[in-house]
């Protein structure tokens, strides 16, 4: 059976994807208690300790505008927590599959980005993912960054359960309506994480390893997903009555970090060369009851 370590254990992907390596693999889930991925020789000490075939790597600094008054943070975890676990996975031959971000790109290209477009990011959480994808490409030639994003679902707070409680408790909200991409549903993802740790610890030698886009289809804007995700809410009694959803300019609601406009990613590349297919957001929204209240 293969081994797998699993950093980010206790996130919102952590435990989707251990849950779907149950019984796949000999899983070592950690959490930060456990193994801070900041501390270099702590990383180094549970890899060898381990030898996992392959380490999943889902422990990151998501939050962006945090990130942005304080980058030190975000790039201790997102960039240099990366190449402890890339210099650690080389160390013991294992493949790091490693999740990245939308965010290394700028938005301002008209068309969905693709794996060999260059990146430039707009805020220090994106450069910090981007760094982290070169720490890793760096120092473990055998390594797959999955880039995803608008992952909604999972046990935390996420897009769809926030405009639920907002139709709810103020009876409808404001939702931009010009930041276009895709939601990924956390379950879909996780899935993909496991079959690609399988296909790794299988494969390690003939694996095609590089970057790779995984997310949702078809493309939308914030406004038009809590449209449907409103939609189902009222179709399977988890709402009232119907929320009045205002669409409204990004310009219009300023944050610390900004936003690239257009973070479309085009998933082809996964599709040709491992038959996965993109996250089916709307097929998600269809079952919102068996997973919008899950702690």
């Amino acid at each position: 059976m293969m081994r797998v370590w699993l950093t980010g254990a206790n996130g919102q992907i952590g435990r989707l994807t251990a849950l779907a390596l149950h019984g796949r693999a000999a899983l070592t889930a950690t959490a930060r208690r456990d193994t801070d991925i900041r501390d270099r020789a702590a990383v180094l000490r549970t890899a060898a300790a381990v030898r996992p075939h392959v380490i999943i790597n889902t422990a990151a600094h998501t939050d962006v505008d945090a990130a942005e008054r304080r980058p030190a943070a975000a790039f201790a975890v997102n960039a240099h927590g990366a190449a402890h676990l890339a210099e650690a996975a080389h160390a013991v031959g294992a493949t790091l599959l490693h999740l990245s971000t939308d965010y290394v790109f700028d938005g301002q290209k008209n068309a969905p980005y693709r794996e060999d477009d260059p990146p430039n990011p707009v805020n220090h959480y994106g450069a910090s993912k981007l760094a982290g994808e070169q720490h890793i490409i760096r120092h473990c030639p055998r390594h797959l960054i999955l880039r995803t994003a608008w992952v909604f679902g999972g046990h935390t707070r996420h897009f769809v359960r926030t405009i639920l409680d907002k139709a709810r408790t103020h009876g409808g909200a404001d939702i931009v309506a010009d930041r276009f991409g895709a939601p990924t549903f956390a379950d879909d993802l996780a899935a993909v994480l496991a079959d690609l740790a399988q296909r790794a610890a299988a494969n390690p030698d003939t694996l095609p390893y590089g970057t790779y886009h995984y997310c949702g289809a078809p493309h939308t804007h914030w406004h038009d997903f809590a449209r449907h995700a409103c939609r189902h809410a009222l179709r399977h009694g988890l709402l009232s009555k119907p929320p009045e959803l205002r669409p409204v300019r990004a310009a219009d609601y300023p944050t610390p970090a900004p936003r690239p406009p257009h973070s479309r990613l085009d998933c082809g590349k996964i599709t040709r060369t491992f038959g996965i297919a993109p996250s089916d957001w709307q097929n998600a929204l269809a079952r919102l009851p068996d997973w919008i209240s899950r702690t």
